[in-house]
């Protein structure tokens, strides 16, 4: 009896720690842990019963800013621009209208659905950058300033962007907790997809490097940026993570056309990456977000070419 009792005690001890361990293993995974970069569950989105308050509706863009409570088992409470499938789906809400709704996420994309009002906050003036952006890709001025700033890498180096002259450059900002696939963490999946192409390109220029600059300096430390670089499998020799004072971020992002707004542990921006050529000059500006991969390729090799050619081609007749 009691060696019975014994193998009970150890066949119950045995599913409690099985229970448990698979417990920790089927946790979803929180916003401050950095996105995966394969496509693994791509088609299984996770979802998240969610409320909060309506701060601002952008039915064109089918994107609504919600000030929303902490997502149990996702993110902290922030407020955040997610989108929608059909604009139908906001017709008859308003800024102020508290709600409760449904998040789904993939490893590539987010949206909202299942939006039900369930009271009304009185809220004040509208504060909430836009994340409006021209349909179509934009040539901007020849000189971009932010070329002569310094700036402190992932590995703790002090750099000038100006240390990159004769690289044909892609520049970007983000920040690491961003939580929401389509956003900074598809920003940073562009120059991963767009670096692992350039490298498997025959007869593809060495002269590139991509910038992924932080608005966000508190947190994103050099460390930070480094531990983040390195979930993307980043390449350093192609590929810096760059920080500095916030002052200096800010004046840069605004010279580079980025709105932003720090709101309750998160960042509200636009979109933007820049292709600056080899003598320095702005070539090109992506205003939105989105798979540009293929795109930023095609540009950088324009950008490369001046000083990708023979030098005899170089020299003034």
């Amino acid at each position: 009896m009691r060696r019975a009792a014994k193998n009970l005690n150890l066949q119950l001890w045995l599913l409690t720690l099985g229970a448990l361990l698979c417990r920790l293993i089927f946790l979803p995974a929180k916003a401050s842990e950095f996105p995966s970069s394969s496509n693994e569950n791509a088609s299984s989105p996770r979802a998240f019963a969610a409320n909060g308050v309506i701060q601002e509706i952008q039915p064109g863009a089918k994107t609504v800013v919600i000030k929303h409570q902490a997502i149990s088992n996702y993110m902290d409470a922030m407020t955040m621009p997610f989108k929608v499938k059909e604009p139908e789906e906001l017709a008859g809400f308003h800024r102020g209208d508290e709600i409760t709704f449904q998040l789904h996420v993939t490893e590539t994309e987010s949206w909202v659905d299942g939006i039900t009002k369930i009271g009304t906050v009185p809220l004040g003036e509208n504060k909430t950058p836009t994340n409006s952006q021209p349909a179509q890709i934009q040539v901007a001025p020849p000189k971009h300033p932010l070329l002569d700033y310094k700036f402190t890498n992932e590995l703790g180096q002090a750099v000038s962007l100006n240390d990159f002259r004769g690289q044909a450059l892609a520049i970007t900002f983000f920040f690491t907790r961003c939580p929401l696939p389509d956003y900074c963490p598809r920003l940073s999946k562009n120059f991963q997809e767009a670096s692992q192409k350039l490298k498997s390109m025959t007869n593809a220029p060495g002269n590139w490097h991509f910038l992924s600059i932080t608005f966000d300096p508190e947190f994103d430390s050099p460390a930070m940026l480094k531990a983040y670089g390195e979930s993307y499998g980043y390449d350093p020799a192609h590929w810096s993570f760059l920080t500095g004072p916030a002052d200096k971020i800010g004046e840069l992002a605004r010279q580079s056309g980025v709105t932003y707004e720090s709101d309750a542990g998160t960042i509200n921006h636009n979109f933007r990456t820049l292709i600056v050529d080899t003598s320095g000059h702005l070539q090109m500006v992506f205003p939105t977000g989105g798979n540009l991969s293929d795109a930023i390729v095609d540009e950088i090799i324009k950008a490369a070419g001046a000083t990708n050619q023979p030098a005899a081609q170089n020299k003034n007749p």
